[in-house]
């Protein structure tokens, strides 16, 4: 069955491009909290191009998470947020690549998504918490730069518990945020996630010292590439926002499928009130969020605010196409290849079927009544294909 419809991206301004020199934002300071300067004049920075709309597709810690090979049978054998990865993901026709951001103790930013790293001494595991790590201590884990030689070999913990050593067919070494601006391929953006410990309780002052030093990089390095910023932790999508008016900011949220203790990440309504609230950009929503609730797209998109998503299920093509139709502005995906494969044809297709579609989605989603952005046929077909989201 093939699923017709066009997006509404239209609505709001899209984040394909985000150069610098390109966005303009109003000034969110006040007279506590002093921007740091990058020698960007942001009144004469100009505006964002509203007519691009592009559906944006960004390669998740570069070619895909390495956790994914020890949970179904498509492995991905690079090793995720390196040079490697991210060079790799940039051969195809992708926008953005996404990765994980820390600081360590001696104020380096770096690049690892999981809050302890793991290594074995004597037949003993080892756990530290990165930022308790010096930049030193940091790269001395996994292998060399120039040299397969591993001084300390890597392990990792998964959410049930067991851990493993990590290993990939093609491995490289830990790198820093300024490695990434320098080694990485100019054709793609990055969607920097600043990445915080769900179980502490940080002070401002911490926050904003991990922020400064993110910027300084980004700043001293970017060279008009795109840029956008995330964080899941709403103090810091407000802080980054106060911080700097350059570049984007979206807040990523599960969408309540998980609740904490801060009722602000638990649910897509508290999401589009934080975003209104400190002046961000967008939302980076858990997908099966959208897809049990398809109407918020229309309240974020009236809230003028873009909407991407995550999660495994954007790693099939359907689900992709279903956002697509639904006026999803992009995804985050693993299967870099299979996905920017599939929108490229798709996408070609939805512009060929004309702007009657266009209208009718438009009307079904911000109708009054409550029905679906899609036909009964097309959600019965749509639910055989990803039954684990019905499930769940």
């Amino acid at each position: 069955m093939a699923l017709k419809a066009i997006p509404i991206s239209q609505v709001v301004p899209q984040i394909d491009e985000i150069h610098v020199e390109n966005v303009t934002f109003p000034s969110l300071y006040n007279n506590n909290s002093t921007p740091l300067s990058h020698g960007e004049d942001e009144d004469d920075v100009g505006k964002m191009n509203n007519n691009n709309n592009k559906f944006v597709v960004m390669g998740h810690r570069g070619s895909g998470t390495n956790m994914l090979q020890y949970s179904s049978c498509n492995e991905k054998t690079i090793k995720e947020n390196t040079l490697r990865s991210f060079n790799e993901a940039a051969k195809f026709n992708l926008q953005f690549i996404e990765f994980d951001v820390q600081v360590t103790r001696d104020g380096h930013p770096v690049i690892f998504h999981d809050i302890f790293i793991f290594t074995q001494q004597e037949g003993k595991l080892i756990e530290k918490r990165v930022t308790d790590l010096t930049l030193e201590e940091f790269l001395s884990y996994g292998p060399q730069n120039g040299s397969t030689n591993v001084e300390k070999p890597l392990f990792r913990k998964m959410k049930d518990g067991r851990i493993f050593e990590w290993k990939v067919e093609e491995d490289d070494r830990l790198c820093t945020l300024q490695d990434v601006f320098e080694n990485v391929s100019q054709s793609v953006g990055f969607n920097i996630e600043f990445k915080f410990d769900d179980k502490r309780n940080y002070k401002d002052e911490e926050l904003v010292r991990v922020i400064r030093a993110v910027l300084q990089v980004v700043f001293k390095y970017a060279k008009g590439r795109r840029i956008m910023f995330s964080s899941f932790q709403p103090d810091v999508a407000q802080l980054i926002r106060k911080e700097q008016t350059a570049y984007r900011v979206f807040f990523l949220t599960n969408g309540g499928s998980e609740i904490y203790p801060d009722i602000r990440r638990n649910s897509l309504d508290e999401a589009i009130k934080l975003c209104l609230e400190g002046g961000l950009q967008g939302i980076v929503s858990e997908v099966k969020a959208i897809l049990r609730n398809p109407r918020m797209i229309a309240k974020i998109k009236e809230s003028n605010l873009s909407l991407m998503t995550y999660g495994q299920l954007n790693n099939e093509k359907e689900v992709v196409y279903l956002q697509y139709m639904m006026g999803v502005d992009g995804v985050i995906v693993d299967f870099v290849e299979e996905i920017t494969s599939a929108v490229a044809q798709f996408s070609k297709q939805v512009h060929h079927d004309g702007k009657e579609h266009l209208l009718l989605l438009e009307k079904r989603l911000l109708s009054e009544q409550r029905i679906t952005p899609c036909s009964e046929d097309e959600i019965s077909y749509f639910r055989r294909l990803v039954p684990e989201l019905i499930h769940s």
